[in-house]
């Protein structure tokens, strides 16, 4: 072992993570948002609706190697490699010590997640990586070359291509080096990736901002639970490994050092988890949100083993962790029926049978899922087409199927409309899978649908009397490239304008029909019409959300504006 040991270098290393997630990333089926982001792929652009696009066009160039699930994550596997390796050469001046790298590294449980796995976290992970490598350089050369400020340009913006989060550890970086601000290579930096980020930015204003309002506004906005902070206090442990990552905290914190790379990643770990706990102090925090507080978290952990001695019950632990940590990668892989109905495995499969089930009862035409963007998109990637649509009620929120125009494609059309619980009518279908239950479908002929139509309002009160009726002025917009008609006449599915009141983002809320008729009203194809109605405010007092839909028979009723909040008070 001795031996062994000595030899072990960090190619070893490498090439072991490549194999093992290479493996992997060939023989487990996607996750459901991975399926997402492969539709990502298929509409490039500068922006989407939930995250910025690094994580398409890591998709994209796989896509070109593989069809199959291998595609989607190639480009993950090789740059999550690239980024060990960075990471070996920010520690390594501090202690050379290999082994304990590597088996550090295999300890921390939420690496392997995104060692293979392809979500935007993965490009966040290695781009986080680069930018430590060569903020490092940055903060100690005295004389500081163009190439390293390219490429720290580079990293930054990759940064923020992958995720909007990526700016937080910008701000904990200048937080902790401010006499950045007065270097003037610091400002050619800020010049540099201001124009590589413009695309993205236009996007968004052209767009109208629509990343903004989900995540800052819509994300999480439900009620307080205090799980939300004691998940997230739990999750700082586990996702590091349970066995080893209390020591590896006590290291951290002890460790002491005058260095200024060192001074900036305490910042670092320190921003993420505090911003963090206050965010859980509202919302639930999902554990990959931290992902950035534990790469400084690493480096400093493994300097502060590695410069002593490195107790052997401490080893003992990281190998005991890495031999559970393989085991559950292997079951993850392993088709064994008792294995896959295994509730924290079970969710990671049935994913392709129940698109394939699906495709054969709909027969090639165009299915409707209720809600959710993750069975649509695993249906349309494991069948290898674009046929498959997410009708997001008000009750969900959106999702990039409101922007694509794969409605576009399916309005009109005769179509099956599919969900997991049962539609109550004698008229469905039964669908039996092995993984995911019993799946209902009914079938909808020339389908009504006018999920893209918005409507906005300038008049709306912000405070409103319980019960009291209020005139409005609503402007809607058409984006088809046809006329609309809001008349029911001569149509099977008919049309209901409503507006409705809800608490929180994610309630179903109650509806109303505008009493005012409607019906005449005709809207040209890319033009906008205004309507005067009324609203009456709910008789629930406190803070509500405002919201109008254009609800069409047998669906739930679209989100056609934003949720606009209001205070209702008893007078």
């Amino acid at each position: 072992m001795n031996k062994f040991v000595k030899r072990f270098t960090i190619w070893h290393f490498l090439v072991l993570w490549f194999v093992i997630n290479l493996v992997q990333g060939c023989l487990m089926e996607l996750h459901v948002d991975e399926s997402y982001y492969w539709l990502y792929s298929k509409f490039l652009d500068w922006g989407y609706y939930d995250h910025p696009p690094m994580v398409a066009v890591f998709i994209k160039i796989g896509s070109w190697l593989s069809q199959a699930e291998i595609g989607v994550r190639i480009v993950t596997i090789l740059t999550n490699v690239a980024a060990v390796y960075f990471l070996w050469q920010i520690v390594k001046p501090y202690a050379d010590n290999i082994w304990l790298f590597s088996t550090l590294y295999f300890s921390f449980a939420i690496f392997h997640v995104f060692g293979f796995i392809n979500s935007p976290d993965s490009p966040l992970l290695f781009f986080a990586v680069l930018y430590l490598y060569f903020l490092k350089k940055y903060i100690q050369e005295e004389r500081v070359g163009f190439s390293t400020v390219l490429w720290l340009s580079i990293a930054i913006a990759g940064l923020l291509y992958s995720k909007y989060h990526g700016v937080l550890l910008l701000f904990f970086t200048l937080l902790a080096e401010w006499r950045l601000l007065l270097r003037g290579s610091f400002w050619c930096i800020v010049a540099i990736c201001t124009v590589l980020y413009l695309p993205h930015i236009l996007w968004q204003v052209q767009h109208d901002y629509p990343s903004i309002q989900y995540h800052l506004f819509e994300r999480n906005a439900r009620a307080y639970q205090i799980s939300f902070t004691t998940d997230y206090i739990s999750n700082l442990l586990l996702v590091i490994g349970p066995l080893t990552g209390w020591y590896v905290y006590y290291k951290f914190f002890r460790h002491k050092s005058a260095d200024r790379f060192v001074r900036v990643l305490k910042f670092i770990f320190w921003g993420f988890v505090l911003f963090f706990f206050s965010t859980s102090l509202k919302s639930y925090v999902q554990a990959q949100w931290v992902l950035l507080a534990y790469i400084p978290l690493f480096i400093i952990g493994y300097i502060a083993l590695a410069r002593q001695s490195v107790p052997r019950w401490f080893y003992s632990l990281l190998y005991t962790t890495a031999g559970l940590i393989l085991i559950l990668r292997f079951l993850l892989i392993l088709p064994i029926p008792a294995i896959q109905n295994i509730s924290a495995i079970k969710s990671f499969w049935g994913h392709k049978d129940l698109a394939k089930q699906l495709r054969t009862y709909t027969n090639g035409k165009y299915i409707i899922f209720d809600n959710g963007f993750q069975d649509p998109s695993s249906y349309n990637f494991y069948n290898q087409t674009l046929t498959a649509f997410s009708y997001n009620n008000r009750s969900y929120r959106k999702t990039q199927y409101d922007y694509w125009p794969i409605e576009d494609s399916v309005r009109h059309k005769d179509v099956i409309f599919v969900r997991p619980h049962s539609f109550e009518s004698p008229d469905q279908d039964t669908i039996h899978t092995r993984l995911k239950g019993d799946w209902y479908a009914i079938r909808v002929d020339s389908v009504r649908l006018y999920q893209k139509v918005d409507i906005t309002c300038e008049d709306i009160p912000k405070k409103m009397v319980a019960g009291k009726q209020y005139p409005i002025t609503l402007k809607i917009h058409n984006p088809y490239g046809e006329e609309i008609a809001f008349a029911n006449e001569g149509q099977k599915w008919p049309l209901y304008f409503e507006y409705g009141y809800t608490q929180y983002i994610w309630d179903a809320g109650a509806f109303f029909e505008f009493k005012e008729d409607y019906h005449y009203l005709r809207v040209p194809s890319k033009q906008s019409v205004l309507i005067k109605l009324s609203i009456t405010a709910p008789e629930e007092t406190g803070d509500r959300f405002l919201m109008f839909s254009l609800r069409t028979e047998p669906f739930g009723g679209p989100r056609n504006s934003k949720k606009y909040p209001v205070y209702v008070s008893q007078k």
